[in-house]
């Protein structure tokens, strides 16, 4: 199956939604690679999940990546929301990958959590919430994974100072000595 088909069973379950598969890479002479990226509103994001977990046609059987991006001050125009959450979905079944694009915006970035179908989504998107602070409801677990838990910030928003707010100064600094 290709990818082109994966993108026509997705038309054909959810036509309302209007999803149309754009090449994730545009090669100098213009033409578009095979693999695709999907456009997926938030709210419809599990139904579309599930349809592509479960059926026949599609089984993208796991999640091999779960990554945001903060597109604030973005220069292309048509890029009017805040957060890319991007889902890297494999099919080793039909030897297929698919991205899924959600987009969210302030004041409240939430996504529905993917954990129900793929166990795999539990610490990455504990990763995007500790960095981006995009919320995902349904979580199990959503706590900060790689910083403090008392640190208030998500350091990897474009409007997060470069050198920090001063949270740096508030570490106890560990010498040979010490440790």
């Amino acid at each position: 199956m290709a990818t082109g088909d994966v993108i026509s069973a997705l038309q054909e379950r959810f036509p309302e939604l209007g999803l149309a598969g754009q090449p994730l890479v545009t090669y100098l002479d213009g033409r578009g690679s095979d693999q695709c990226c999907v456009r997926v509103p938030a709210e419809h994001l599990l139904a579309v999940a599930r349809f592509l977990y479960d059926d026949p046609r599609c089984r993208f059987e796991q999640l091999a990546d779960l990554t945001c991006v903060d597109y604030l001050n973005y220069p292309d125009p048509a890029c009017e929301d805040r957060f890319g959450v991007t889902y890297c979905l494999l099919s080793h079944t039909h030897n297929q990958r698919l991205w899924l694009k959600v987009f969210v915006n302030d004041p409240q970035p939430t996504v529905p959590s993917v954990t129900g179908l793929w166990r795999g989504a539990e610490w990455p998107e504990r990763e995007v919430w500790d960095m981006f602070g995009v919320r995902f409801e349904g979580h199990p677990d959503l706590r900060r994974i790689l910083l403090p838990q008392n640190f208030k910030d998500f350091p990897l928003r474009k409007d997060y100072p470069l050198h920090g707010k001063g949270e740096r100064e508030d570490f106890e600094v560990i010498t040979r000595e010490s440790a």
